[in-house]
């Protein structure tokens, strides 16, 4: 399996940047003052240049919701209980969540991803997808939190995900997560991967309050301890094994598979950011496919991005994960794509160009 997951990485490549003077020079063009639409001509580049350099196009998109447990839970770092991650997933499939609603709203397709919940295998659902690698993950403050060949499964479950999405002509791809527990995970990628502490990082995730949250950052700094070797080797993939989540993994390897099939990647918000992060440092290439939906309501979240050199395009307070960043994100990108294809040149609607 891992030489699979090598041909992937070795398959992803940066965007062709000489592309990008005449992609630039056609939104110049466009009858509006240089660089009057912002960031939404910056999303038109890049998703100009993921393409191609073809017109650019935003849809279909899709959002896959990736589900698992964590083994930590029974450190006390959650106030909900185990259970609720299951409970969810059918909240899910009966289209009653967030993301449900925000992805109905954004015209993106949802399908809900089984990576690694406890208990059997959900009832077959046209929006589910059934690729648990686990019975959920060990304990990371004890122990690594996955097995190598676990982890390698997981990511090849993600671009598994996006090859299919792929097949069906989705051009966008949204990361969305449900696993209860899994902000403490995904702070450990980020203090391991970016050298950043726990006590600037760990936030309520669910709603911990000020001692929970202590125990929390407590619980991480034991299990960056435990790894310090691991950690210290800088190995991406074996810091993944001993401080992820099968779902994160699983997502690590969605925004892989869409770098590969050069599909434009909505990453939401906490735990998929660091999953991108992950993604990014088993292939840094994908950097040119990702956009990082919005900022976090988790303390830690903006020094995370600025780390990784990305800025947020939104900022609304979310805090819900599922994906709910990624579909609001969506709208944006369609009208990226809108304005380059869509708006009037200068020469084709009679205007005059600036002194």
């Amino acid at each position: 399996m891992r030489q699979s997951l090598d041909a992937v990485l070795a398959a992803i490549s940066p965007v062709d940047q000489s592309l990008a003077p005449a992609g630039q020079a056609h939104i110049d063009n466009l009858t509006k003052p240089v660089g009057s639409l912002g960031r939404l001509e910056e999303l038109a580049l890049q998703l100009y240049l993921v393409q191609g350099g073809k017109p650019p196009v935003a849809d279909p998109a899709r959002v896959y919701t990736v589900a698992g447990d964590h083994g930590v839970v029974d450190e006390g770092v959650s106030p909900y209980p185990q259970e609720v991650t299951r409970q969810m997933v059918l909240n899910f499939l009966n289209g009653g969540a967030g993301i449900n609603v925000l992805a109905k709203t954004a015209g993106a397709q949802l399908f809900v991803v089984d990576a690694g919940c406890k208990g059997p295998d959900f009832d077959a659902h046209p929006a589910l997808i059934r690729g648990k690698v686990a019975q959920g993950t060990a304990n990371l403050a004890k122990g690594p939190a996955m097995t190598r060949e676990q982890c390698v499964d997981a990511l090849l479950l993600g671009v598994d995900l996006a090859d299919r999405a792929a097949a069906d002509g989705v051009r966008v791809l949204g990361t969305g997560d449900m696993g209860i527990g899994n902000t403490t995970p995904s702070t450990a990628l980020y203090c391991a991967y970016l050298g950043l502490d726990p006590q600037d990082m760990t936030g309520p995730g669910a709603g911990l309050d000020k001692a929970g949250v202590s125990r929390k950052t407590a619980v991480i700094r034991r299990a960056l301890a435990l790894h310090a070797d691991v950690v210290g080797k800088g190995d991406a993939l074996e810091i993944l094994t001993a401080l992820g989540g099968l779902e994160i993994a699983c997502l690590a390897g969605l925004v892989l598979g869409g770098a590969k099939n050069r599909q434009m990647v909505c990453v939401d918000g906490f735990i998929s950011s660091a999953a991108s992060l992950a993604a990014w440092r088993l292939a840094p290439a994908t950097a040119d496919y990702t956009v990082l939906s919005h900022a976090s309501a988790e303390p830690g979240h903006r020094m995370a991005m600025a780390r990784m050199g990305k800025k947020p395009l939104l900022d609304l307070g979310f805090r819900l994960g599922e994906g709910t960043g990624a579909a609001i994100a969506m709208f944006l990108l369609r009208g990226a794509a809108a304005m380059y294809t869509d708006m009037a040149s200068f020469a084709s609607a009679g205007v005059s160009t600036a002194e």
